[in-house]
């Protein structure tokens, strides 16, 4: 089997993956975030939403120290949800300011690409002038 296949075939197990878990995946609040933030008038909300790491790196510091202290193991798991959602989250604004650029790079082509069409559209014999001092 060459590599190419694997990987085609990890990607469909991927994609398969992410469609069984797309109910599931609304629920999570990072999540809808990050789906509203990766909207075109959602870009803008990047930095804000790099703010939300805070409570999440907080929340770390906390149950550490509240597992140091003779917690309970199972917040280790917490602890690493937490860990995540803050990664994601400060992942977040290079990210949309990456695809706020591509956004805006494409708007800019197709509106120069149709002032240039609409300027080839008018010929010259088209073009009023106004004679004298008229204004």
């Amino acid at each position: 089997m060459f590599l190419s296949d694997r990987v085609r075939r990890r990607w469909r197990q991927s994609e398969n993956t992410a469609q069984n878990l797309e109910p599931a995946r609304r629920l999570f609040p990072t999540n809808r975030i990050r789906d509203a933030v990766y909207t075109r008038c959602g870009l803008k909300w990047d930095v804000p939403a790099m703010l939300l790491a805070a409570p999440y790196i907080a929340a770390v510091k906390f149950l550490t120290d509240h597992i140091e202290q003779g917690g309970p193991g199972w917040l280790h798991l917490v602890v690493q949800l937490c860990a995540w959602n803050a990664l994601k989250m400060l992942w977040l604004g290079p990210m949309s300011l990456i695809a706020l650029a591509r956004v805006r790079y494409r708007e800019h082509v197709q509106r120069r690409a149709a002032r240039r069409e609409s300027e080839s559209r008018t010929t010259p014999d088209e073009v009023l002038v106004m004679a004298g001092g008229a204004s």
